[in-house]
């Protein structure tokens, strides 16, 4: 892995603006369908199910992109906590938008359902079925899910201090494609 390019790569760039508001919308959709037992409970799980299998593999991509193409080094003038903080914050946005989907579906395959793509297209089971791991992978489910909004909102108060307060092209890096 090189980490000696000043900004993200264009492939780089394109999976996390596209990642960001799918994320945002999936968990705004999750509470949406635990909230209601309107027919918008069905529309929302019809989204909400293939919504996040293509966010698994989107993750796979980006997760692979990086691993191959690195990311652009932190400021030198940034202190050693703060680094860590970004680097430990990179690791578990990554591992929950891993495991949220994967979840998801273990949970679903728990409890006997199918994850369907579309029409007749549904993923095969991933986790036997059993009434107590469902319910351990539900709530286990909402809780990630917690975590990955507090990480995500942790982002991008991280990505408005270096592109407002610090202004050190940490935000630029990834907005742009430039340092500067």
């Amino acid at each position: 892995m090189t980490r000696t390019q000043s900004h993200f790569s264009p492939l780089a760039r394109l999976l996390h603006w596209v990642m960001a508001p799918l994320i945002i919308a999936m968990l705004f959709i999750g509470v949406g369908m635990v909230s209601t037992v309107s027919r918008a409970h069905d529309t929302l799980i019809a989204i909400h199910r293939p919504l996040g299998i293509a966010l698994l593999l989107l993750v796979v991509l980006r997760a692979s992109v990086r691993v191959k193409r690195g990311s652009p080094p932190l400021p030198r003038d940034m202190p050693t906590l703060q680094r860590a903080a970004a680097q430990a914050s990179h690791v578990v946005l990554y591992a929950l938008m891993a495991a949220m989907p994967l979840i998801g579906w273990a949970m679903l395959s728990a409890a006997g359902y199918p994850v369907t793509l579309y029409g007749p297209v549904h993923l095969p089971p991933i986790a036997p079925h059993n009434v107590e791991l469902f319910a351990a992978l539900r709530a286990l489910h909402t809780w990630l899910a917690l975590a990955l909004f507090a990480t995500v909102l942790l982002h991008l108060a991280a990505a408005l201090f270096h592109g407002l307060i610090r202004r050190d092209g940490v935000f630029g890096s990834m907005a742009r494609g430039e340092r500067g």
